[in-house]
């Protein structure tokens, strides 16, 4: 089942954007200011929600929703699969 493999992709792969994106200076402090602010946000924000023990998944999808923003920030567009 790929549901528990989520978590193990999609934060290391936040991690790994956020210091790309501020290594090549795409991003820089500003962008990674906002983009941990957001990352926090939807931590706290997401346990207050009443969903029990899927809230870890909407905060992985919010998560995965993030790393899309970043790739599309840090590439300047979506990156092709071919």
């Amino acid at each position: 089942m790929i549901v528990p493999l989520l978590p193990w992709i999609a934060h290391p792969l936040f991690v790994a954007l956020v210091w790309g994106g501020a290594w090549s200076e795409e991003i820089g402090r500003v962008g990674v200011s906002i983009f941990a602010a957001l990352w926090l946000t939807g931590f706290f924000a997401l346990r207050l929600l009443p969903v029990g023990p899927a809230g870890s998944l909407l905060f992985t999808s919010y998560v995965a929703m993030l790393d899309v923003a970043l790739v599309i920030v840090v590439f300047k567009s979506d990156i092709r699969l071919h």
